[in-house]
C-alpha cells in the first residue's frame, strides 16, 4: 500500500516538473535573470512595464481601468489567481503574494505568445462572440468633451450633423452623462430632450447607432432610490442601511449586483430604453473597486469589490453595443474595454501604445484607446490651450488600433491643414478596416490580440521593451510619430521583407530613420 502511494506521489511530482505547474500557494518568488522580463495585468501601467526593480502593485487597489489577475513573462511563465494579489520587483526578484492559497504558477513554452496562449485557453477562454461590428468598422463619436454635463437634444443632433457635414463617416454615437433624469432614473430628461424618440430616429436616419451613458449609482434623493431601498436591492454599510458612497459626481447609493432581482430591475430599465426609444446600446461607466469598499450585499454578506465590478461587466453581455472602463477579469468576452481618460498632452499620448498592447496580451482584445486628443475634459475647458499637432498625432495613433473614438470636435478646433491631416487618418483606417474587422472576428475564437507587441510576434530578438510602435496582426507594422511637429523617428524593422507606404522594400532586421510629415502615419506591410 505504501509503495503504491509513493509511486502515485512520485508520478504527480514528475508531472508537475514536466508541465511546470505548481500547487496553489500564497507566495511565488522568482529570480529574474538574464533577459527575463515580466508584465502584469494593470492596463494603465503599460508604460511602467515590463517590470523593473522598485515596481510594486496591489490588485486590491483601485486603478480605474481593466485589471486582470495575471502575470506573463517573455519566457513562457504564467501566474494566475482568481483572487487579488500583491506584486513586488526588488533586487532582481519577483515576489507575488496572495492572502489566500490561490496562486497558480505555470511554465508553458518559452515565449510571451506561448504563455499568453496557455493563459487564454485555461483561464479566460474566448467566448466566440464579437461586440457590435460597427464599433470596429467606423469611428465612434462621444458627446462628452463638446457638451460635458449639458447633454441636450438640440446640441447632440447638431454634433451629429457636423460629423457628416465635415466629411467624417457616421458610426456609433455615444450620448454621455446627464442625458438622464437622475442617476438610477434612466429616462431622458424631459427639459433637455423634448422628443427623444424623434432625436433617435434622426440619428438613425443619418447612419448612426446610438449608445447612452449609464452607471450603477442611484441618487439618494429620488423616488427610485426609495423604491430600491425598500425592496432591499441596494448595497449596505456595516450598520445595515443603504450605503452612500462618494464618487466623482457626489454621493450616491449603489446597486447590489450580487442580487438577481437587482440585476433584473437594472436590465429592465435598459431594455425599456431600447424598446421605447430604440437606443442601440450602453456605455457602462464606473464600476471601480474603490466605490464598493466597505459595502455589504443586500443580505449583509461581504462582497469583494472586484466581484461587484465583475458582476457589473456581466450585465453588458446582453448588449452587443457596449463599453466599459473598469473591469475585473472577464477577458475573452464580447465586451469593449476603453483605456481610462488621458489628458491632452504628449506624455499621455505616449501611453496609448504600451497600454493597449498590455490590454491585448491580458486578454482584453476589443479595446478603444480613449478619445482622440484625450478624454480628460478638464484639458478642454474654456481657456485651455489646444495643441493641433497633438490632435492629429493622436488620430493617427488611433487609426489602426481596434477602435477609433472622437469626442472633441476636430472641425471646431483645427485649422484646415490639421483637419485635413486628421481626415486623412480616418481614410487610412478605411483601407485597413477589413483587416481590423477580420482580426477582431478571429480574436473572438482564438483569443489572439488584435494589436500585438514586437516581443509577442518576434520573441527573443531584443524587442521586449519597445513601446513606440505596434503590429496590427502579425504583418502590418505601425510607427506613429508621438512628438510635436514634423520630425524624424527611428523605426525598428523586424526580420523579413517589408513594404512602406511609398512602395519601397526594406529587409529586416534593421533600424531606420524616417522623416514624418504632419499628415503621415508610417505603416510597413510584411511581404515575406
Amino acid at each position: 500500500m505504501y509503495k503504491l502511494l509513493s509511486l502515485i506521489l512520485l508520478q504527480a511530482l514528475l508531472c508537475l516538473a514536466i508541465t511546470g505547474v505548481s500547487a496553489r500557494q500564497k507566495e511565488v518568488v522568482i529570480p529574474v535573470t538574464g533577459n527575463m522580463v515580466w508584465w502584469c495585468g494593470i492596463s494603465n501601467h503599460g508604460e511602467l512595464l515590463p517590470m523593473h526593480n522598485g515596481y510594486h502593485a496591489n490588485l486590491n487597489s483601485n486603478y480605474g481601468n481593466q485589471v486582470q489577475p495575471l502575470l506573463l513573462s517573455n519566457m513562457g511563465h504564467v501566474i494566475w489567481s482568481e483572487q487579488p494579489f500583491e506584486i513586488t520587483m526588488k533586487n532582481d526578484t519577483l515576489t507575488v503574494i496572495s492572502s489566500t492559497p490561490s496562486l497558480i504558477y505555470t511554465k508553458s513554452g518559452t515565449t510571451l505568445k506561448e504563455g499568453f496562449k496557455y493563459a487564454s485557453e485555461n483561464y479566460f477562454p474566448p467566448a466566440g462572440k464579437l461586440p457590435d461590428e460597427l464599433l470596429f468598422s467606423a469611428p465612434q463619436y462621444n458627446t462628452w468633451i463638446e457638451l460635458t454635463y449639458n447633454q441636450n437634444q438640440e446640441d447632440i443632433l447638431n454634433y451629429a450633423r457636423q460629423v457628416i457635414a465635415n466629411g467624417f463617416p457616421p458610426g456609433v454615437l455615444m450620448i454621455d452623462d446627464n442625458w438622464q433624469e437622475d442617476y438610477g432614473k434612466w429616462d431622458f430628461h424631459p427639459g433637455r430632450f423634448p422628443n427623444p424618440k424623434g432625436m433617435m430616429d434622426s440619428l438613425h436616419q443619418m447612419g448612426f447607432k446610438v449608445m447612452v451613458w449609464v452607471c450603477p449609482f442611484v441618487s439618494p434623493d429620488c423616488d427610485v432610490y426609495r423604491m430600491l431601498r425598500d425592496k432591499n436591492l441596494l448595497l449596505k454599510d456595516k450598520s445595515g442601511r443603504a450605503a452612500i458612497v462618494r464618487w466623482w459626481n457626489g454621493a450616491s447609493a449603489l446597486l447590489d449586483l450580487s442580487n438577481d432581482e437587482t440585476v433584473g430591475w437594472f436590465q429592465s430599465r435598459l431594455n425599456y430604453l431600447q424598446e421605447k426609444y430604440e437606443v442601440d446600446g450602453f456605455k457602462f461607466d464606473a464600476g471601480d473597486f474603490s466605490h464598493y469598499t466597505g459595502c455589504y450585499s443586500s443580505e449583509m454578506k461581504p462582497v469583494a469589490p472586484q466581484a461587484q465590478c465583475e458582476l457589473y461587466a456581466r450585465v453588458g453581455l446582453k448588449y452587443p453595443l457596449n463599453e466599459y472602463r473598469a473591469m475585473w477579469k472577464m477577458a475573452g468576452q464580447p465586451l469593449v474595454n476603453r483605456l481610462r481618460d488621458k489628458a491632452h498632452n504628449w506624455g499621455d499620448l505616449q501611453k496609448l501604445i504600451p497600454d493597449i498592447l498590455l490590454q491585448g496580451f491580458m486578454g482584453y482584445n476589443f479595446t478603444c484607446p480613449d478619445m482622440v486628443g484625450g478624454g480628460e475634459y478638464g484639458s478642454f475647458l474654456e481657456g485651455s490651450i489646444i495643441d493641433q499637432d497633438l490632435i492629429v498625432r493622436s488620430a493617427q495613433c488611433h487609426a489602426l488600433m481596434p477602435m477609433m473614438q472622437f469626442s472633441v470636435a476636430p472641425w471646431r478646433i483645427l485649422d484646415e491643414k490639421h483637419l485635413d491631416a486628421c481626415k486623412k487618418a480616418v481614410e487610412l483606417r478605411k483601407k485597413y478596416t477589413p483587416l481590423i474587422l477580420g482580426l477582431a472576428k478571429e480574436s473572438a475564437y482564438t483569443g489572439a490580440p488584435i494589436v500585438q507587441s514586437m516581443e509577442y510576434v518576434f520573441p527573443h530578438q531584443g524587442y521586449e521593451r519597445v513601446k513606440g510602435q505596434f503590429l496590427l496582426g502579425e504583418n502590418v507594422l505601425v510607427a506613429p510619430l508621438l512628438e510635436k511637429g514634423e520630425g524624424i523617428r527611428k523605426v525598428l524593422i523586424p526580420e523579413g521583407k517589408w513594404k512602406n507606404t511609398e512602395g519601397g522594400i526594406i529587409k529586416g532586421p534593421k533600424t531606420i530613420e524616417i522623416t514624418v510629415a504632419m499628415d503621415e502615419l508610417p505603416v510597413f506591410e510584411r511581404i515575406e
